[in-house]
């Protein structure tokens, strides 16, 4: 089981803060399933629900907008997020602003599975598959991965737990344990279990 965990505090400029809660990861990893088992165990979810379930996900997106302008400097709701969950893309970490605290669940997931699930994604879309070969998209990947990793490694108001889906997927109670550690033991254990569902497990890797 790949699950680490990183401890640092979460005192910034002499006050104490409640932590921005985040469910990060690569698209496709499981950052959904992620923030509905925080939902059902307790946590209050921030999103806006522009982006409605569908065949890819049935459940629910889990997605608040805004977070798609932090590249721009759009950073003023984040104070209405802490002690909330918000779902933010790996690829928009790098810009949230020093002056929160925050607690993030990174999810794991085998980029073959990644890769095969937003392939699929594109063939419902009607949308073309060959733009980049397979190959090249999992170096592009996994570079981004590492990039992001030191980066969290480097920032004092950030702790960090990575979560790995397929274990998840496979044995969930040690993980959601783990979990329920990370965020303070306040939370729905059983109801948090009850979310993960292996019959939306589609592209398994054999």
């Amino acid at each position: 089981m790949v699950l680490r965990l990183f401890h640092k505090g979460l005192h910034l400029f002499g006050r104490k803060t409640q932590p921005v809660i985040i469910v990060s990861g690569l698209p496709r990893s499981g950052t959904s399933m992620m923030m509905k088992m925080l939902e059902a165990g307790g946590l209050e979810v921030l999103t806006d629900y522009v982006r409605q379930p569908n065949e890819d996900n049935p459940k629910g997106y889990y997605e608040f907008e805004r977070v798609k302008k932090l590249p721009e400097g759009d950073t003023a709701w984040l104070k209405a997020a802490e002690g909330k969950v918000v779902k933010v893309i790996s690829a928009l970490l790098l810009h949230l602003p020093s002056d929160h605290t925050y607690k993030i669940l990174f999810m794991r997931r085998s980029l073959e599975e990644i890769l095969a699930s937003q392939k699929q994604m594109l063939v419902r879309r009607g949308e073309p598959t060959d733009k980049v070969d397979d190959a090249e998209m999992a170096r592009l990947f996994q570079k981004h991965l590492q990039e992001v990793q030191s980066w969290l490694d480097r920032q004092s108001n950030i702790t960090y737990l990575d979560v790995d889906y397929n274990v998840m997927l496979r044995d969930p109670r040690p993980q959601v344990m783990q979990i329920l550690t990370f965020l303070g033991d306040t939370l729905d254990f059983e109801k948090m279990m009850d979310v993960v569902d292996p019959a939306l497990y589609r592209q398994k890797k054999e």
